[in-house]
């Protein structure tokens, strides 16, 4: 018999039966569709040349430039602010209060120091960086209290613990004193499902005591979004307060909060060309976070980000939206700012005095999951909602998802507002990166090529995403939960919990490692009817091929039957292999490829097989 050519169509199809999938491909990671063909994707190395590892987990992040085209890189983690600038990272976190008179309690022989702060209004985990030290109290010396500290533990409302880098020499009490600098508190990485035991950090309070009153009950995880203001970065806390980093001021100097913003918002954004400040779910009452409307949009005078309080003589305003319970997300889009709420899209189109912002409503049932799940490619949103995919080109449909139950039926929906959508533009893609149904991180992912329409899904974790533009390559964050590397800045008493910034698509190995990957098709008939077909030999067909690649072929003589393996299965493919001899019969055939060496690189075509009627036994 002559050669057969198999066609298999591009994407990944979980929505079928691996028999009904015939014809196309069922499973993949880290692979990407490219004109209609598979291929590996690119591997990733070291942001700056060099592991630096950041505090906490990232939520968002974002690249600009200045108006002298210097580049910046603000990452927001669970924990701190950071900004990159010529090769070195600053902490930019903002501070919430400075105190003075703050003392110190040793212990001889112990590195745990208590601190007196009688209005502290700390949490465990917090930071705090003493200053102004004198005393050297327990014979601590004062240099090494001048540093910056994660709280430990909370134990009254006056006093916390530290971890100091050399042990007291003696037992002092209250002894010493300090200027003591705290940075807005940090939440968390994960999402409590409800109130109740385990709720909070452990180690908070003592039994019986009461827990502050500022939110660390709450349910939602911690999360930033970041935008800019010319060349200014600014920085909005999910359901906290919003601030401004000043490109002028210098990276020595941290951000601060917006005089005259709101203190309580659930996204914020900048308008353009009109450059308002945009605050989302915000205070009905500029300043009085006990009136924050989940439902309400609030916008500054124009050129005046510090003026909220709407008059005759500016532009601010505010406009409380209808359909939804929440706001939860926006984004800038063709001539309007989307407006996403938990079921509901709403436009918002700026008029001029003296409406300044018009509104209408442009969908229903078309909620987002996550502050950060909305992309703009090609003149076209699209999203991730809690049940399936959406975009807008005008009308709000539905997009066809081939790998639809595969990701909604294994999602954990606790976790949904981790989910962070980023584009990659130089292969037409935007990834979701999710946590399936039985984790509470950040463990699989899905890609849409938006221009082949075509789905691939993954396991690559990233929890923040940066697209080519001021950096050659894009960036990718990933969360490390358990490491304890030593971080860019110095901070005594670290607990776990670190995150890497990558440049991906480049190199093929996962930051010096094994970057695997695996392609497999669904099965499709080698013979006709009743026929059992002997397969004698295939041909590959592999371009742009480094390293050896692994190709497995499956058989079966009925759909539900048990896989069965070539002889001489699996079958080593070299960049010089011109033909593979086999031993394989049956029914039905899947393909599969695998790579699990490093430095493998692979382009897979159309691959030819040598087949002949066979018997039965």
């Amino acid at each position: 018999m002559p050669l057969i050519r198999l066609f298999l169509k591009p994407g990944i199809d979980k929505q079928n039966t691996e028999y009904g999938a015939e014809g196309g491909y069922i499973d993949c990671d880290n692979v990407r569709f490219r004109y209609g063909l598979p291929e590996k994707i690119g591997g990733w190395t070291p942001f700056n040349g060099q592991e630096q590892y950041l505090v906490g987990g990232v939520v968002d992040c974002l690249a600009w430039t200045s108006v002298e085209n210097v580049p910046y890189f603000a990452v927001a983690t669970t924990k701190k602010i950071y900004i990159f600038n010529s090769g070195l990272w600053y902490d930019v976190t903002p501070i919430r209060d400075t105190n003075t008179g703050v003392t110190f309690t040793t212990t001889a022989g112990s590195t745990t120091v208590v601190v007196n702060d009688s209005s502290n209004g700390a949490l465990v985990g917090d930071f705090v960086t003493f200053s102004s030290v004198t005393g050297d109290p327990g014979g601590i010396a004062n240099a090494d209290l001048q540093n910056e500290f994660e709280i430990t533990a909370i134990l009254t409302g006056s006093t916390y613990t530290i971890t100091v880098p050399n042990a007291a020499s003696s037992s002092a009490s209250t002894a010493g004193d300090a200027t003591a600098a705290y940075q807005i508190s940090v939440g968390s990485d994960i999402n409590y499902f409800d109130f109740g035991w385990g709720t909070g950090p452990w180690g908070l309070a003592t039994f019986g005591t009461p827990r502050p009153a500022s939110g660390s009950l709450a349910l939602g995880s911690r999360n930033y979004k970041l935008d800019t203001y010319g060349e200014d970065l600014i920085i909005q806390q999910v359901d906290g307060g919003i601030y401004r980093w000043s490109e002028n001021s210098g990276l020595s100097v941290r951000a601060a909060a917006i005089p005259g913003a709101p203190t309580k918002s659930t996204f914020a954004l900048v308008s353009t060309p009109d450059r308002h400040l945009i605050c989302f779910g915000t205070e009905a009452t500029v300043g009085d976070d006990s009136t924050q409307d989940r439902m309400f949009v609030r916008f500054s005078n124009q050129e005046d980000i510090e003026v909220f309080t709407e008059s005759a003589t500016n532009t601010a305003g505010g406009q409380r939206l209808s359909n939804g319970n929440k706001i939860i997300s926006a984004l800038r889009s063709r001539g309007q700012i989307l407006i996403f709420t938990d079921d509901a899209l709403h436009g918002m189109q700026y008029l001029g005095p003296p409406y300044t912002f018009g509104f209408q409503q442009l969908g229903a049932a078309c909620g987002i999951i996550s502050p950060h799940a909305a992309i703009e490619a090609g003149g076209v949103t699209i999203w991730m909602g809690a049940e399936s995919f959406f975009l807008f080109d005008g009308t709000v449909k539905k997009l066809p998802c081939t790998v639809q139950d595969y990701v909604f039926k294994d999602l954990n929906l606790v976790q949904g507002n981790l989910v962070y959508a980023g584009q990659n533009s130089l292969y037409n893609e935007i990834t979701w990166w999710y946590c399936s149904a039985q984790s509470t991180r950040i463990d699989r992912c899905v890609t849409y090529n938006y221009l082949e329409n075509v789905w691939t899904i993954g396991t690559m974790r990233r929890s923040g995403w940066q697209d080519v533009g001021v950096f050659n390559l894009p960036l990718g964050v990933q969360y490390l939960p358990d490491s304890t590397e030593t971080p860019v800045t110095t901070t005594y008493g670290l607990t776990a919990g670190r995150s890497i910034v990558y440049i991906q698509e480049d190199g093929n190995n996962a930051n010096g490692e094994i970057l695997p990957s695996h392609l497999e098709s669904g099965y499709f008939d080698i013979g006709d009817g009743e026929e059992i077909t002997y397969m004698k030999r295939f041909i590959p067909d592999f371009r742009e091929q480094e390293g050896n690649i692994e190709v497995r072929l499956k058989l079966r003589s009925y759909p539900q039957a048990t896989d069965t393996l070539g002889s001489l299965d699996p079958y080593i493919i070299t960049p010089t292999t011109t033909k593979v001899d086999t031993r394989s019969r049956g029914r039905q055939i899947a393909l599969r490829i695998d790579t699990e060496d490093l430095d493998t690189k692979w382009r897979f075509g159309t691959m030819r097989i040598d087949v002949q009627p066979d018997g039965r036994r």
